[in-house]
């Protein structure tokens, strides 16, 4: 029973550190945006969606030393559809419009679909099987590693390349928020650097201690992953999210989500690096296919909403956000019968 309620009090306390730093961190994502010129959907995917999935890779490779592939990869998954799920609380957040009708630049839209592509290549390597290369790494691991390098660069790529524009851009847009704050150069390296220190070692404790309360309730490996330390390692994830719908940042708060599981799921390649034995896509069968799958379409319902861009709400949310919490519900549900089951 103490220890039990000493890691109910680590993740009280890590959590309030995620969240400080979570809630921070955008305003200086903004500063290096404006210095750099970066848009702000690509600084919310790269440099934002990194550092909230350092908790992530901290746990997968943490799992993965300790003899629990599994585990670690069942986070990544759960993380995936979780973080989208987040995008449907901050468009409650946003509560006037939907939040993927003042989302208005092509960078965003190309990000989603980036994110589907990864997500169908791992559910076919799990189809498919994986061995290892060199003995150290699996053979689909690397190449999902290498897709997700890829994809940043195309990301990168489209951010920079004038394509097509909106013809009628919300009122409610980046330019929305308050002017950004000067910040030296200095401050800003080191309160980058300092913020995303916070959400490594606080993230990785709440992680941690996630695994040691959801373990004692007897219940699986695959679904303590997908559900408890998923949402535990995607907190930082909320609190960057909610910051930065607070300043009007749309594009990056979208951006930051799937930036955030594009890297998320080239951890893969690193847990493969950290676990003894078979690679871990090897290991994998039909509930982290399912797992993926949940992900991919729940990411659909995203894009389709920035596709279509509609200006009506139900329950201060967008159509697209209902379809995506409802897809959610039903799919943790199947992977809890499934994960009982096993």
């Amino acid at each position: 029973m103490i220890a039990i309620w000493s890691s109910v009090a680590i993740l009280l306390t890590a959590a309030t550190a995620v969240w400080w730093a979570g809630t921070h961190l955008p305003r200086y994502v903004i500063a290096l945006s404006e210095r750099t010129g970066l848009g702000q959907g690509f600084a919310g995917m790269l440099v934002l969606g990194g550092i909230t999935s350092l908790p992530e890779l901290g746990t997968a490779t943490t799992a993965a030393a300790l003899g629990a592939p599994l585990l670690a990869f069942n986070n990544i998954l759960g993380s995936a559809s979780f973080n989208i799920l987040l995008l449907a609380v901050a468009d409650m957040v946003l509560g006037k419009r939907p939040l993927t009708s003042v989302v208005a630049k092509p960078v965003t839209l190309i990000q989603g679909v980036l994110g589907m592509m990864l997500l169908a290549f791992v559910i076919a390597a799990i189809l498919f099987g994986d061995t290892l290369l060199f003995g150290t790494v699996g053979i689909g691991a690397t190449a999902i590693f290498c897709a997700g390098l890829v994809a940043i660069r195309i990301a990168d790529r489209s951010e920079r390349r004038p394509m097509w524009l909106v013809i009628d851009p919300p009122e409610l847009g980046d330019d929305a928020g308050s002017p950004p704050d000067e910040i030296g150069s200095r401050r800003l390296t080191i309160m980058l650097c300092l913020l995303a220190a916070i959400i490594l070692i606080a993230g990785a404790a709440l992680a941690i201690s996630a695994n040691d309360i959801a373990t004692r309730s007897g219940l699986g490996t695959g679904l303590v992953g997908v559900l408890f330390v998923a949402a535990a390692t995607s907190l930082p994830e909320l609190s960057a999210i909610t910051g930065a719908m607070r300043q009007h940042r749309y594009e990056l708060a979208v951006g930051e989500i799937f930036g955030s599981n594009l890297f998320n799921l080239a951890i893969i390649f690193a847990i493969d690096l950290f676990a003894p034995g078979p690679p871990v896509i090897q290991l994998a069968g039909t509930f982290e296919a399912l797992a993926a799958v949940l992900a991919l379409a729940m990411t659909g319902a995203f894009v389709i909403g920035l596709i279509e861009r509609r200006d009506k709400t139900v329950m201060r949310m967008g159509q697209d956000s209902i379809t995506a919490a409802a897809v959610y519900a039903v799919g943790m549900a199947a992977l809890t019968g499934l994960g009982i089951a096993s």
